[in-house]
């Protein structure tokens, strides 16, 4: 049965977290949205999200569809693929854990949103810069350096010695992980640069997902939408480098 994604079309986004587990186990997947066919597009998009008679109806994208199952928010979406894309370890308590990583990343992933939007999310850029300025300075100093440090240390504590975050495995954890690295070396070239120099473990985790053959491929492949300052991460050069 073929999974379902909803997303924005045009940006990567938190839908990316998603796209990224679907690539790599190489599950059969439509990028709904992103479709010209038949009950595909957009408008597809926005029927999900106002659909009347859903008990189920999401708040936002990303959400996906599997059969009669419906699930929204990408932690969410993660938890329910992880185990039929095997991204997780059998035992339950290691599925929690692999999930619990990535409600963290997912506060990592709202917290580089807030550095371009901290007053509000439907005020432009522009209208919030100089709170913007303020917000970036502290999430370059002190934010992205704790949440890299703590991946690293997960890194570290593996027993199993894989260079992975749990196991000696790929999860859908490691994915996110390197995607968030991905996102801000986009968005704070100059402060990611920094973090991952004293985050040598992280830095070489992202670099071998790079390098896992479905991933490269993806990346390599028109499906991976580029960065740009319409998504998550956004590169503004005077909140990486204000001098």
């Amino acid at each position: 049965m073929i999974y379902e994604l909803y997303y924005w079309p045009e940006i990567q986004g938190r839908g990316e977290f998603v796209r990224l587990a679907l690539e790599y186990a190489g599950a059969g997947y439509v990028d709904v949205a992103r479709g010209e066919g038949k009950g595909q597009g957009i408008e597809a998009l926005m029927r999900g999200l106002k659909d009347a008679h859903a008990q189920h109806l999401p708040f936002a994208p990303p959400f996906l569809k599997h059969g009669k199952i419906v699930v929204a928010q990408a932690a969410a979406i993660l938890l329910y693929l992880g185990p039929r894309l095997g991204l997780v370890p059998e035992e339950e308590a290691g599925r929690l854990w692999i999930h619990q990583i990535q409600l963290t990343i997912a506060d990592l992933v709202a917290e580089a949103h807030d550095t371009h939007h901290p007053i509000g999310v439907a005020l432009y850029y522009k209208d919030q810069k100089p709170e913007a300025l303020r917000r970036a300075e502290e999430f370059r100093e002190t934010r992205m350096p704790k949440y890299f440090g703590w991946l690293e240390k997960l890194i570290a504590r593996n027993d199993t010695k894989g260079g992975w975050l749990v196991g000696k495995s790929v999860t859908y954890a490691d994915l996110s992980a390197f995607q968030v690295v991905a996102g801000l070396r986009y968005a704070f070239p100059r402060a990611a640069a920094a973090s991952l120099r004293k985050t040598p473990k992280l830095r070489a985790l992202a670099a071998n997902v790079a390098e896992l053959p479905t991933i490269e491929a993806y990346l390599a492949s028109s499906r991976r939408i580029k960065f740009s300052v319409d998504g998550v991460f956004r590169h503004y050069p005077e909140l990486d480098d204000p001098e």
